[in-house]
C-alpha cells in the first residue's frame, strides 16, 4: 500500500514528503489510518541523531488515528476504533508486568531502533528500507504501522484531532507529577520550563491540589498561560535569580517537589537547589548517557533530598490515558490550549515554531483521504 510521510534525513536536514510502500499488518500489528500526531522534541533529538535513529527514517510518536485493519491476534482493538498511539514495550519484563512500561527492559529497541524486533522496518522507499517503528507507530505520515500493545482505544465524545499528544508530550508532564512524584494536596511544585510537558504538569498540579505552583520559563507568554492554567507564581528566569525568587516565596524553606523538562545543566542544578528538606526533584529532559549532573552532594545529602529520573510520566497508557481524557471531559484538564495545528505539508514550519519557542505544541492534519 502506498502512503504520503514525511521522511527525515539527517542532521538539521529538512523532512521531505514522499510516497512510500507501508506492508500489511503482522500479527500483534495494528495499521492506523493517521488523523493528526504531535510534533515532539525528541523526534528533532532523533533526527539529529542525539537518538541513534538511523537516517532516512519516519518520525512521529504522537499520534491519533482510526483502525483500518489488524493482524492475527489482535483482540483489543478492531477497524473503525479511534486511538492514541504511545510508545511501545515489550509487556513481559518485570517492569512491564508491574505496569511500568515506560522502563521496560527493551525500552530502547522497541521505540528508537528504527526496526521491529525482528530487524525488518515496515515502510520502503525509493528501493530502499526506511527507519520506522519509531515508538511502535512512525506518525509522521498518512498511515501508521503500531502494535497492540500501543494503541489506547478513546471514545468519540474528544475531537480526535487533539488527542495524540496524550501518547507522549502531555503524558510525560502530567504523569510526572500525578504518577512519578505524587504531589499531595497543599504542597509544593516549582516547574522548569513550560512547554508542552511542563505546561501539562502545571495542569496536572492543579488537579493534584498543589500549593503553590509555580512555573519558571524565559518567554513570557508561556508563563501568562501557566498563570491561566493553573501556575499560581511565575518567575521569568532571564530576569529573575529563580532560585532566591523560590526560597524567598517558601519562606527560606523550597519547594517539596520541582520538575526540571528543560534537559539544561544550570536549570536542573538550580531545580535542586531549591529543594526544602526530603524535597525530590523529578527529571523528565531528555539527556545524553555520560552527562554528569551539578548537583551540590552536601546539599542533597544533608537535607535528604532526592533526584530521580521519569520516564513517559511513569505512565501505563491504556491505563493514564483514558484517566487523562476523563479530566479534559470534566473541564480540569485544558490541554488543547496548549496545541496550535499545521497540515503536514508545513511540517518544517511547525518544526521550526516548537524549536523557537513560538508555538507550545504543534499538531499535524492529515491530508483527507
Amino acid at each position: 500500500m502506498q502512503i504520503t510521510a514525511a521522511v527525515a534525513h539527517g542532521i538539521k536536514a529538512p523532512l521531505t514528503l514522499e510516497t512510500v510502500e507501508i506492508e500489511d499488518p503482522r500479527p500483534g500489528e495494528v495499521l492506523v489510518r493517521v488523523v493528526a500526531t504531535g510534533v515532539c522534541h525528541t523526534d528533532m533529538a532523533m533526527r539529529d541523531q542525539e537518538l541513534p535513529v538511523p537516517p532516512p527514517a519516519v518520525l512521529g510518536h504522537e499520534g491519533a488515528g482510526i483502525v483500518v485493519r489488524v493482524g492475527e491476534g489482535v483482540t483489543g482493538v478492531a477497524t473503525g476504533d479511534r486511538v492514541v498511539m504511545s510508545f511501545n514495550s515489550c509487556g513481559a519484563c518485570p517492569s512491564c508486568n508491574d505496569h511500568l512500561p515506560a522502563y521496560c527492559h527493551d525500552f530502547f529497541g522497541r521505540n528508537f531502533s528504527g526496526r521491529r524486533i525482528d530487524g525488518s522496518s515496515g515502510l520502503g522507499w525509493a528501493g530502499q528500507t526506511l527507519g520506522a517503528n519509531i515508538f511502535g507507530q512512525s506518525s509522521f505520515a498518512t498511515h501508521a504501522l503500531c502494535h497492540e500493545r500501543n494503541v489506547v482505544k478513546v471514545p468519540s465524545t474528544v475531537p480526535l484531532d487533539i488527542l495524540g499528544p496524550l501518547g507522549c508530550g502531555i503524558l510525560t508532564g502530567a504523569g510526572a507529577v500525578l504518577n512519578a512524584l505524587k504531589v499531595p494536596q497543599g504542597r509544593s511544585l516549582a516547574v522548569f520550563g513550560a512547554g508542552a510537558v511542563g505546561l501539562s504538569a502545571v495542569m496536572a498540579a492543579r488537579v493534584a491540589g498543589a500549593s503553590p505552583i509555580i512555573a519558571v520559563d524565559l518567554v513570557d507568554a508561556r508563563l501568562d498561560l501557566a498563570l491561566e492554567l493553573g501556575a499560581t507564581h511565575v518567575f521569568n528566569a532571564s530576569r529573575a535569580a529563580v532560585v532566591d525568587e523560590i526560597m524567598a516565596l517558601t519562606g527560606g524553606v523550597g519547594v517539596d517537589f520541582a520538575l526540571d523538562t528543560t534537559a539544561r545543566l544550570p536549570v536542573v542544578g538550580d531545580a535542586v537547589r531549591c529543594l526544602a528538606p526530603r524535597g525530590v526533584c523529578g527529571l523528565v529532559g531528555a539527556m545524553p548517557f555520560g552527562q554528569p549532573l551539578p548537583v551540590d552532594g552536601g546539599h542533597l545529602m544533608s537535607g535528604g533530598r532526592t533526584i530521580r529520573g521519569i520516564v513517559e510520566g511513569d505512565a501505563d497508557p491504556h491505563r493514564f490515558i483514558p484517566t487523562l481524557v476523563g479530566l479534559y471531559l470534566a473541564g480540569q484538564f485544558p490541554f488543547d490550549r496548549l496545541i496550535t495545528f499545521y497540515p503536514l505539508a508545513e511540517i518544517n514550519q511547525a518544526i521550526r515554531d516548537s524549536e523557537t519557542g513560538r508555538t507550545v505544541k504543534p499538531v499535524l492534519r492529515m491530508p483527507a483521504e
